[in-house]
């Protein structure tokens, strides 16, 4: 904190957390700690490279005004990170009731009489604040952080969960398996009785040709023929 007679200035640096193509900002907190309206004004000596909203100001009594600074997107790094801009707030003590339009370039006039305070700021380059650290392997997807392994070796909700899930997946199989065997036996059953009416069908044919022997017309013989051959493809196609 930079403290005059009229504002206190905090921070004294301008710290930008630099990167390439990116517009970075940082604020100034002006506090005036007298009874008068107290006018300010910031000057860079990188008028092109830098944006200070506002730049002019006044700073009620016992009050405080807040400036931002914004870096312009730089295209290259500057070497060592190093930088040489520089600012200058001066500050003056304004008429009663003064507002922002009644301040002219005259108020930071020392040679008209005027009593002005300065206040130089450098600005810093710092490293820009690190991404989250990534998720450690292992680690399952959507676990929370309480899903960890305590120091006294009990076992996490992760795993806890893990165990039902492959006792599960071991006794797919096994269910799988019974519902075959099931249908097999069932297809047996069906086929083993499809033959039993195959060889039932057989017998009553042949007594059907002993008969025709005894008398029976070849019309009826043929009509008895086909309804056999009609119930025995039936049966067949069942299987």
């Amino acid at each position: 904190m930079s403290t005059g007679e009229l504002l206190n200035i905090e921070p004294v640096e301008l710290q930008f957390p630099f990167e390439l193509r990116k517009q970075i900002s940082c604020s100034l907190n002006l506090s005036n700690k007298t009874d008068n309206y107290v006018a300010f004004k910031v000057k860079t000596t990188n008028p092109k490279k830098y944006c200070v909203r506002p730049n002019t100001g006044v700073v009620l009594p016992r009050s405080t005004c807040n400036v931002i600074v914004t870096m312009q997107a730089q295209k290259e790094a500057p070497a060592d990170m190093q930088c040489k801009d520089k600012f200058l707030l001066q500050s003056v003590v304004a008429s009663p009731g003064a507002a922002p339009k009644d301040i002219t370039p005259e108020m930071f006039n020392r040679e008209s009489g005027h009593r002005v305070e300065e206040s130089k700021l450098r600005v810093v380059y710092v490293a820009p604040p690190r991404p989250p650290s990534p998720v450690r392997e292992g680690s399952e997807e959507g676990s929370s952080p309480r899903a960890s392994v305590s120091e006294n070796g009990s076992l996490n909700a992760a795993e806890v969960t893990s165990v039902p899930r492959a006792h599960v997946e071991r006794h797919e199989p096994q269910n799988n398996s019974s519902e075959a065997r099931s249908l097999i036996a069932k297809l047996t059953e069906e086929k083993n009785n499809a033959i039993q009416q195959n060889s039932k069908l057989q017998q009553e044919l042949e007594l059907l040709r002993r008969g025709t022997k005894r008398g029976l017309s070849p019309f009826v013989y043929v009509i008895l023929v086909g309804l056999v051959g009609i119930i025995l493809g039936y049966l067949l196609k069942r299987t």
